[in-house]
């Protein structure tokens, strides 16, 4: 058995995944990114549904209960919610409305869509998401931390799935539960991040994170402790 193999069995095994339609939960975020990007606030409490065989996310702030953020790869779009959904405000291949960032280059509320939208999907989804076609895997070496040796697994995804970066590696636990991820934030300058997941839940027999913080990466491969990027607390977990 490989290590992703080890992974998916770990979180609950392939086949029970894809019996699975949606993935909703409600969030609280915090850290600095979201002032420094001039969109502290708007997502700090709301609930985030993915589409699990789609990369679709839906996010409905609380502070906005009948507007809610549409995120596909090619549009976003802020919208009346359900029954009978608006569009109030649109952008199409929105990653290209990124080009030319920097680090402290603000965002529109339909740019947080979208990074609020391809990351929640990628953190939902996995790890069947990995199984994808088009996701490449490969094991890398071993990495020590908290006292612990970890397992690599480095990713490769591809053009058709909106994420950090096309390249990231994943570190896995004893028990084959991802630990820690990192990336580079192309469309925020590929700032360096050093990711980790907490907290886990299990949900009608698959494991999800609850708790995730995430980090700058130095030049070693180390996080930066201070300050804390983005934190994201998850509960009322539903699968369907």
């Amino acid at each position: 058995m490989d290590l992703l193999d080890d992974v998916i069995g770990a979180y609950g095994g392939v086949e029970r995944w894809r019996r699975i339609d949606a993935i909703s939960v409600h969030q609280r975020v915090g850290g600095v990114l979201w002032a420094l990007k001039g969109v502290d606030g708007i997502i700090n409490d709301s609930t985030v549904e993915i589409r699990l065989h789609e990369q679709r996310t839906w996010l409905r702030p609380a502070s906005t209960p009948d507007i809610r953020m549409s995120f596909s790869t090619d549009r976003v779009a802020i919208e009346t919610d359900d029954p009978a959904p608006r569009t109030v405000e649109e952008l199409i291949t929105p990653r290209n409305s990124f080009a030319g960032h920097v680090l402290e280059t603000p965002w529109s509320t339909l740019q947080l869509a979208y990074f609020s939208g391809y990351a929640m999907w990628t953190y939902l989804s996995e790890p069947y998401s990995l199984t994808l076609p088009g996701v490449y895997t490969e094991q890398l070496g071993a990495w020590h931390e908290q006292g612990e040796t970890w397992r690599r697994l480095g990713v490769r995804y591809p053009d058709t799935i909106a994420t950090h970066s096309p390249n990231q590696v994943l570190y896995i636990d004893a028990d084959g539960l991802i630990r820690r991820r990192d990336y580079s934030v192309e469309i925020s300058a590929n700032s360096p991040a050093a990711h980790y997941s907490t907290d886990f839940l299990t949900v009608e027999g698959i494991v999800l994170p609850t708790k995730r913080v995430v980090y700058g990466r130095d030049v070693t491969g180390h996080r930066i402790e201070d300050p804390v990027l983005v934190s994201i607390d998850l509960d009322n977990v539903k699968v369907s």
